[in-house]
């Protein structure tokens, strides 16, 4: 959870994992120092005294502890299948079965099928509904030529024949336009012209559905662009039921339908670094206010983009990151054989979460709780018992640990002195879990 400046402590604030740069508030300041021991950039896992004291001027990352409450029991599914299906009745734009281009055909089709009806009924004798059926045959060849009956009755036949050779491919087109403008419209889900403070994501690959999936966890209004049918978060976006766009983002007119001249955040998560750069731009000509965070491969590119753009905008917040560089920490760390519950992107920078087995570690064996604190490097943040070696396993997350291993004590008393027999649970940096795992101290880097 992140702590605004001069926000007094909360109870369920556990440990400090990071004091952020001025960057929190748009001002340029150092936000790619990120790992950078004693810099006015961000100050990753720091020591009691600068956390205490840069809380007034700084925002900081807090470790929150997190109440989970028992989730409500699932409706039915056959009410949950008639409720999507009313819901999704009530979206579809029947609307344009009764354009003004459907209209028009139709109408002249039906006024050449009256007029038609109304000579018949003149010039031969017979039931009303005759008088209407034999033109209908007639208009869509479906009758029998009428070689046997009255010359009147001929002529009629072959005007209805020219009247539908005239009529009938332009009933086929507007069928077909509509159609097709049938299935666009039901496939989008336009906001509505008066949305507000929504948040705009363009990008539903792997990225940008896990986005759109912490995002449908909270209460914003979302509205997600994506050029591919077929990509992966297209299913997430209607099963959460956010408005979607099937189009290209950078296409003109489609951000304005996303309505972005009053959302109140962008994030543009495509995998190209130009359209999305080019989207952001179009966006702030539209909205110059508005917050964008935009998906970029290289870090060093991402944070000039991202000091270009705030220098540019000095009034929007504009965030760049590298999800390469974001990426990079929890992979080394994979193939250094250890698992990574999660990877924190702070600012430019990433704090890692990782469990670590006490036993063989001289940096954590022996010492206490606070001893074994190293700033800037790595903090310990929840202890418990080890049972054997620790597995990974694929259901260890960033939310919490598998709930049939013994419990981790998450406010463990800095007096805590650690045994070969504990586990503890490390919050580290890149280069703080590199140290650990391989007890090499880093040489120092002379400044000039």
């Amino acid at each position: 959870m992140v702590r605004p400046a001069g926000t007094p402590p909360h109870a369920t604030d556990l440990a400090t994992l990071a004091v952020l740069s001025g960057a929190h508030l748009d001002d340029p300041g150092n936000e790619d120092s990120a790992e950078t021991p004693g810099a006015d950039g961000t100050q990753l896992l720091p020591d009691t005294a600068t956390a205490y004291h840069r809380q007034f001027t700084h925002g900081r990352l807090m470790l929150e502890e997190v109440t989970h409450h028992r989730l409500p029991e699932a409706p039915d599914r056959r009410l949950r299948y008639r409720s999507w299906l009313r819901d999704r009745l009530g979206r579809l734009p029947w609307k344009v079965f009764v354009s003004r281009e459907v209209t028009a055909v139709f109408g002249v089709l039906g006024a050449a099928v009256v007029t038609l009806a109304a000579v018949t009924a003149l010039v031969e004798d017979g039931p009303l509904w005759r008088s209407v059926y034999l033109p209908l045959l007639d208009i869509f060849t479906m009758g029998d030529p009428a070689t046997e009956e009255s010359t009147a009755r001929q002529v009629l036949q072959l005007v209805a024949g020219f009247v539908g050779l005239a009529i009938l491919p332009l009933v086929v087109a507007a069928t077909m336009n509509a159609t097709l403008a049938f299935r666009a419209a039901s496939a989008n889900h336009a906001p509505e012209p008066g949305l507000r403070d929504h948040i705009v994501v363009v990008g539903l690959g792997k990225i940008g559905t896990r986005v759109l999936a912490q995002l449908g966890t909270t209460d914003h209004t979302v509205v997600a662009i994506e050029r591919d049918p077929q990509a992966r978060g297209v299913a997430l976006a209607r099963e959460l039921g956010v408005h979607l766009l099937l189009a290209d983002a950078a296409t003109p007119g489609v951000l304005d339908l996303a309505r972005i001249g009053t959302s109140r955040s962008l994030l543009v998560l495509t995998h190209e670094d130009g359209q999305n750069l080019d989207i952001v731009m179009a966006a702030r000509e539209s909205n110059p206010r508005v917050r964008a965070v935009m998906r970029l491969y290289g870090d060093d590119f991402a944070a000039t983009v991202s000091r270009t753009m705030r220098a540019c905008y000095p009034e929007a917040l504009t965030r760049s990151r590298s999800v390469s560089a974001l990426a990079a920490p929890s992979f080394a760390a994979a193939m250094m054989g250890r698992h990574v519950l999660g990877v924190m992107p702070v600012e430019r920078g990433s704090l890692l979460f990782t469990v670590v087995d006490v036993a063989g570690h001289p940096e954590l064996e022996g010492h206490s709780v606070h001893e074994a604190f190293k700033e800037h490097e790595w903090r310990v943040l929840a202890v418990g018992p080890a049972i054997g070696r620790h597995s990974a396993s694929s259901t260890d997350t960033l939310d919490g640990l598998r709930t049939d291993r013994p419990a981790f004590d998450w406010r463990p008393p800095q007096g805590w002195v650690l045994r070969a027999d504990d586990r503890v649970v490390l919050a580290t940096t890149r280069r703080g879990l590199d140290m650990l795992m391989t007890g090499v101290q880093p040489h120092p880097v002379e400044r000039r």
